[in-house]
């Protein structure tokens, strides 16, 4: 079980300060806006928290959040995440993100998850296949692929059947995206999840190296 984080739980984001001050440029506020689809049982809305803690650890201001629509297993779940340098006042759901993760691929071909992502922004896909395969989505976008079921199935995280994706592809995130540490990730997996950590820091480490993506010079302007 997720332990409670004050920070993110209530949504907010505001409570808590963090841990040390961003570096930046005089008057220059830095934010990024995530979203993450999923099914339930996936874990999509651990994800965005574990990525929230990682996040805080580096002295970003932090808001997670999840949206639920039929509350069962394998209904599709979105779960947002907003890191910026300074507080966070923003009280919506992400509607034009920067970056997608998306933790089941089936879900490409049933909804829309590119709506509102930003020209040239990032999606990072649960998929054995390349990037290549996504062949008009790798126009747009910078797309990332990861087989994130095989690696948490191997390391007997979740079911053979219903691997929990989530710490791979935080992993998979920090190496494609550059905007946290994998060292900062994995840290916050062993605090989160400390009845688990040992296999999921391993997952999200294995993901970090399997990684594959198309390059910003690759997408169509």
């Amino acid at each position: 079980m997720l332990r409670s984080l004050g920070y993110v739980l209530d949504g907010i984001g505001l409570g808590t300060p963090p841990p040390k001050p961003v570096e930046r440029q005089p008057g220059v506020v830095v934010m990024r806006e995530l979203r993450i689809h999923g099914r339930g049982g996936q874990g999509a809305v651990v994800a965005s928290k574990l990525l929230a803690a990682a996040l805080f650890r580096e002295g970003m201001w932090v808001q997670s959040f999840p949206a639920f629509g039929v509350e069962r297993r394998g209904a599709p779940v979105t779960a947002f995440l907003r890191v910026a340098s300074e507080r966070i006042l923003l009280r919506c759901e992400v509607t034009e993100p920067d970056d997608l993760i998306v933790l089941d691929p089936t879900l490409i071909d049933a909804i829309d998850v590119t709506t509102g992502l930003k020209a040239g922004g990032s999606l990072l896909i649960n998929s054995s296949q390349p990037p290549e395969h996504y062949g008009e989505l790798a126009e747009r976008f910078i797309v990332a692929t990861v087989d994130a079921s095989s690696i948490a199935s191997r390391l007997d995280i979740g079911s053979k059947t219903q691997p929990i994706v989530n710490t791979a592809l935080v992993g998979a995130f920090a190496a494609h995206s550059g905007l946290v540490r994998l060292d900062s990730v994995c840290a916050a997996i062993d605090e989160e999840l400390p009845s688990h950590a040992a296999a999921n820091v391993q997952a999200a480490r294995d993901a970090a190296a399997a990684v594959r993506s198309t390059t910003r010079q690759e997408v169509v302007s």
